[in-house]
């Protein structure tokens, strides 16, 4: 009995393994391979920004008073000079009655000096009284031509007081928000002001640079100081908030003198011009400049992967055997990569289907055009 059971058993070790090796073995997984050729590429470095019209005054009364008129609405566009707000003037125009009568008043003193004077001159010539009470009177005189000085001056501060009761627009641009209304009482140390006036035919985006991306902006352009670089660094775009781009091309002018210690980024400055009014104080955006690379490979994003940030590729050897291999990125778009270094023209790289390759796998190649990818893959 014994016997027969072991006679089986044989029977089915010997089946099985006779099925085994006439198992086909597993075929090499068919992933899509792209060569590589460098060329001459575009690709462009972006910094959130912040927008201000090139001049933002704040518009505050000079005198204290109620608010009597309003001349102007939010938003509206108004020129340099043009009246805005109109403060109850009363006061102000007595305080000025008042300084002219002072005039009048510092003449008639005047007048009566110089009389006392001519009165004892020749009184004196004859040695009818002391020189003292000339000296005294001509003094007297003195002090009279003083205070005629003085009254005027008054009168010219209260001229002024009047004419500030006119707040009028110091520059050209548009109206902001009006927080005030008719009879509010206003000074010049509210901590609001009437309202900001923005001049918006030129603005001004702000936006800031690591050390890192400085060093490296300041290394892409010929010049011996910021100032001579600044004059070859192309127009830069303008990515609004709805990711549109301006129709208007900047021009970066500045760069802050020094790094902000806390958040170690240094600011640029980009003018843009603005005619149309489109922009406005307050918006944001991105700065977008072109960053050309001389000779680069381009390839999809998709098709690296990445390890302890380190970016990497598989590349094909011509026994379909697959390496993977670390690359430098000189800088990249929406879509792709492109590299400076790691992989030369004509090698072959697989296009996806990475995640489950490992180093010396085999795989069945399946030719892509890199044409073919670029139209599937915008920049």
């Amino acid at each position: 009995m014994r016997s027969a059971v072991l006679s089986l058993l044989a029977v089915l070790l010997y089946s099985c393994g006779s099925n085994q090796a006439g198992a086909p073995p597993p075929q090499p997984p068919q992933l899509p391979v792209m060569s590589v050729t460098p060329a001459p590429a575009t690709t462009y470095l972006e910094f959130p920004a912040s927008l201000e019209g090139k001049v933002n005054v704040e518009v505050r009364p000079q005198v204290s008073g109620y608010l009597e008129r309003i001349f102007v609405d939010e938003g509206a566009y108004v020129k340099a000079g043009q009246p805005l707000f109109k403060i109850d003037p009363k006061v102000y125009a007595e305080q000025l009655n008042s300084a002219k009568s002072n005039v009048l008043a510092a003449q008639a003193n005047l007048e009566r000096a110089q009389v006392e004077v001519d009165r004892l001159a020749p009184l004196v010539d004859n040695n009818v009284v002391s020189d003292v009470q000339l000296k005294t009177a001509k003094a007297n005189y003195e002090a009279a031509k003083a205070a005629v000085a003085q009254a005027k001056a008054a009168v010219g501060g209260a001229q002024i007081n009047v004419g500030y009761t006119l707040v009028t627009a110091p520059v050209s641009g548009y109206i902001g928000r009006i927080p005030y209304k008719i009879g509010s009482l206003v000074s010049n140390s509210d901590a609001e002001p009437l309202t900001l006036l923005s001049d918006v035919r030129e603005m001004y985006a702000y936006f800031a640079m690591s050390e890192a991306d400085f060093i490296a902006f300041g290394n892409k352009f010929a010049g011996k100081t910021i100032e001579e670089k600044l004059k070859q660094v192309p127009p830069v775009e303008l990515i609004l908030a709805d990711n549109s781009t301006f129709a208007q091309k900047g021009k970066i002018e500045t760069i802050e003198g020094q790094f902000d210690k806390t958040t170690g980024a240094i600011s640029f400055r980009a003018t843009f011009p603005n005619a149309g009014g489109i922009l406005r104080t307050g918006n944001t955006g991105t700065i977008r400049l072109v960053q050309p690379i001389d000779s680069a490979i381009k390839i999809p994003q998709e098709a690296t992967f990445e390890i302890q940030d380190k970016v990497f590729v598989y590349t094909v050897a011509d026994s379909n055997k697959v390496a993977s291999r670390p690359i430098s990125i000189a800088g990249q778009t929406t879509n792709y990569y492109f590299v400076s270094d790691g992989l030369k023209a004509g090698e072959k790289i697989v296009l996806s289907g990475t995640g489950s390759l490992k180093d010396g796998a085999v795989i069945t190649p399946q030719p892509v055009s890199a044409d073919s990818v670029l139209k599937s893959k915008p920049l």
